[in-house]
């Protein structure tokens, strides 16, 4: 496994800012990876053409990055909602990640989807949580054959109460992968979503390490890696030790420093906590 890790960056922090030139900086900066919005794109995937989707492909591996993955997958079109109890909405949610399997697809580099979504996957007044998580693993296990044909895999993300209150702890999450029993169905660990756990961040990766496949950093208050004190070091070594090999993706929420200083401090933090792990490790050996 490489050291220190793989590092991308997700392009909303980049504002209006052409994808092309995302990416020229990304580079410029130390990243490997770019993560995608898709409501960046479009408002509906299935609008964008394939010489489009060919293009945004050209871009990333121009710049010599990879494609890392999709996520905020449901921010739009407007009224989109994947556990709500009117089944024709239901219906074109699922829809709507069924085109979004297609352009993680074809964008390529064996990209992951991060299933987030709070707003859109929430109970609401008319439905338990339990009949809530029934439905979500309902609709996903019908679109996960399709994820699987194309080479995609989808992350069913825990997000905290003050968020959702629909799959709350990664917990939660595993049992929802364990349910749905396909390869194109699993779980990622997110710094910042992981408020609620009661473990500690390292042995919950520990524990749940097999189904984990994306990491995303941030603090805890939602600002970049280095404005909190978020200890990225001990999580780190976690996945140092367990043999991780997939990205360790920026994902920030305060955009007020700018794309370009969001990424370039937020790597310079991560990178020292790389150290401080491989110095501890070196000095065990010793």
């Amino acid at each position: 496994m490489e050291f220190p890790f793989r590092h991308a960056m997700c392009n909303e922090a980049w504002g209006d800012l052409p994808l092309a030139d995302v990416c020229r900086r990304l580079r410029q900066i130390g990243y490997e990876g770019i993560e995608i919005a898709p409501f960046t794109l479009a408002e509906r995937p299935a609008d964008i053409p394939a010489h489009r989707r060919r293009s945004i492909r050209e871009a990333i591996h121009g710049e010599g990055l990879k494609f890392a993955g999709l996520h905020w997958l449901l921010v739009s079109p407007a009224g989109l909602h994947v556990t709500t109890a009117e089944a024709a909405i239901r219906e074109r949610s699922w829809r709507h990640v069924d085109d979004l399997i297609d352009l993680c697809a074809d964008l390529g580099d064996g990209g992951v989807m991060v299933f987030g979504s709070p707003k859109q996957r929430e109970t609401g007044s008319r439905q338990s949580s339990a009949e809530a998580v029934k439905r979500f693993t309902a609709g996903l296990a019908g679109v996960a054959p399709h994820a699987e044909a194309r080479g995609v895999t989808i992350l069913v993300e825990a997000l905290p109460s003050n968020q959702c209150d629909v799959i709350t702890r990664l917990a939660q999450a595993v049992a929802v992968v364990d349910e749905i029993a396909n390869p194109a169905v699993k779980t990622m660990f997110d710094t910042h979503n992981a408020v609620d756990e009661t473990e500690a961040h390292a042995d919950l990766i520990a524990r749940y390490f097999p189904y984990i496949r994306h990491v995303h950093v941030n603090e805890v208050d939602g600002g970049h890696p280095g404005t909190g004190d978020y200890d990225f070091a001990t999580v780190f070594d976690a996945l140092r030790r367990l043999g991780y090999a997939g990205w360790v993706s920026l994902e920030a929420f305060d955009f007020r420093p700018g794309g370009e200083a969001i990424a370039r401090e937020s790597l310079q933090h991560l990178r020292r906590a790389e150290t401080a792990v491989t110095a501890h490790e070196r000095r065990g050996k010793c």
